[in-house]
C-alpha cells in the first residue's frame, strides 16, 4: 500500500464526519475559556468555522478572524457564517495573520496536533497576543475517550497492521493533558490550565456512523478511501460487530477533548 496522507477535500463532507461534533464541543470550549466581551479573537485552524461562529454567539467579541490552510474549508466557513464580526482567510502556522494592535484571545480548536511543529505554532500564537491576553487550544483525546475513532482504529488495526501508523492515538502524543500543559509552559505562558471537556456522540444507526467515513476527508476516511471494496466491506462488518448498539439500533458513545489555556505575562 502506498503512503496514505490526510486529505481535506471538501467542507460539507468534513462537516458530516467531524464538524457536527466540533459544533457541540465549541460552545463548551468558549464557556470554559471565560474571555471577557469586546475582545479581538484569532481562530487558528478554524476549519469550517465552528469555533468562530460560537465565539460570535457566546463571547460578545469585537471581531473574530478565522484562518486555515485548507481553502475548501475556508470557502465553506465563509458561506455559512452570517455574523459581520466574523471573517476568514486562508493562512496557516508560520504565516498567521497579524493584527497591528494584537489579539486579546488566540484560540485553536481541534487543529494544533495537525501542525507539524506545535511548539513553533504556540510560540507564534503567543507572539500575536496582547499582554494579559489568552492563548488556548482544544484537541481530541485520541488515545483515550474519543470513542468513535477508537472503535474505528482498533478494528482497522486488527485487520491491517499498517493502520496503526495512521491511528491518531499514536500519531499525536501531544493530545494528552501533561504534554499540552508542558508545551504551553515551554513557550512562556503563565497560569496554564488543562482540563477535559466531554460530549456525547450519538449515531442514529450504523449507517449514520459508517457513511461519513466514506467521504475521503480526514485521517480515518482517507484510510478507508485507500481500501479496495472487499477490504472496505470486511472493515465495516467488523465495526458493526464491535460497536455497542441500543435496542433501536442507535450507537451512543463519548468524545473527550483536552482544553488548555495560558496567559501572556
Amino acid at each position: 500500500m502506498s503512503e496514505i496522507r490526510d486529505r481535506w477535500a471538501a467542507g460539507a463532507i468534513y462537516e458530516d464526519f467531524m464538524g457536527r461534533w466540533s459544533r457541540q464541543l465549541a460552545p463548551q470550549f468558549v464557556s470554559w475559556l471565560r474571555i471577557p466581551g469586546g475582545v479581538h479573537w484569532l481562530d487558528v485552524g478554524c476549519g469550517t468555522g465552528s469555533l468562530t461562529n460560537e465565539i460570535c454567539r457566546h463571547a460578545a467579541p469585537a471581531s473574530v478572524l478565522g484562518c486555515d490552510p485548507a481553502e475548501p474549508l475556508i470557502e465553506y466557513a465563509r458561506k455559512h457564517s452570517q455574523d459581520v464580526r466574523a471573517s476568514f482567510v486562508v493562512a496557516g502556522s508560520g504565516r498567521l495573520p497579524v493584527r497591528e494592535e494584537g489579539y486579546g484571545s488566540v484560540a485553536s480548536l481541534l487543529a494544533l496536533n495537525f501542525i507539524p511543529d506545535s511548539e513553533a505554532a504556540v510560540h507564534e500564537m503567543r507572539s500575536l497576543t496582547i499582554a494579559q491576553g489568552t492563548v488556548s487550544a482544544c484537541v481530541w483525546d485520541y488515545g483515550g475517550r474519543m470513542e468513535f475513532l477508537r472503535y474505528f482504529w482498533d478494528a482497522a488495526a486488527a485487520l491491517d497492521s499498517t493502520a496503526r501508523k495512521l491511528d491518531e492515538g499514536g500519531r499525536f502524543p501531544l493530545c494528552r493533558p501533561e504534554a499540552l500543559a508542558d508545551l504551553f509552559r515551554a513557550v512562556g505562558l503563565g497560569d496554564v490550565c488543562c482540563e477535559p471537556i466531554e460530549i456525547p456522540t450519538k449515531f442514529a444507526s450504523f449507517d449514520d456512523y459508517w457513511r461519513p467515513l466514506l467521504g475521503g476527508t480526514g485521517p480515518a476516511p482517507s484510510y478507508v478511501a485507500s481500501l479496495d471494496a472487499g477490504r472496505c466491506t470486511v472493515l465495516a462488518q467488523k465495526l458493526k460487530q464491535a460497536l455497542p448498539r441500543e435496542p433501536d439500533g442507535a450507537i451512543t458513545l463519548t468524545a473527550r477533548a483536552w482544553a488548555v489555556r495560558g496567559t501572556v505575562n
